[in-house]
């Protein structure tokens, strides 16, 4: 018998597993606006105001933890940290972008006119 990793855990389906790396509140919000390119930590704050800084370095963490994104630090003073996705993290830009484009239309169906409860940040088609 070959030897086998052991499992380490068990899914009922396997979603429970993408939803384990990328599920949460902020999680893809935060993949949303690296797929733009690379982002220091006080540009996704900005981004996302309803975040608190605390939170955003606990998803930070835990998606370089899971492989999703690269923290890229420069030897400089005063330092400076980049966060960009990984080429195993860039492979979930169509769930991204099927995840907006579902948003977007819900959106519409509930509101009507988007562009009243979307931000103008250069980010949304309005």
């Amino acid at each position: 018998m070959p030897n086998e990793a052991p499992v380490r855990k068990k899914y009922n389906i396997s979603v429970e597993a993408t939803l384990e790396v990328i599920g949460g509140k902020w999680k893809c919000v935060i993949l949303c606006h690296l797929t733009h390119g690379k982002k220091r930590t006080s540009d996704l704050k900005r981004l996302m105001p309803g975040i608190t800084q605390k939170m955003l370095t606990q998803q930070l963490r835990e998606l370089e933890e899971d492989g999703i994104v690269n923290r890229i630090v420069y030897n400089q003073v005063p330092p400076k940290v980049e966060y960009e996705l990984s080429e195993y993290g860039s492979s979930l830009q169509s769930i991204l972008d099927s995840l907006c484009a579902w948003g977007e239309n819900h959106i519409i169906r509930e509101y009507g006119d988007k562009s009243a409860v979307l931000e103008d940040n250069g980010l949304n088609r309005l």
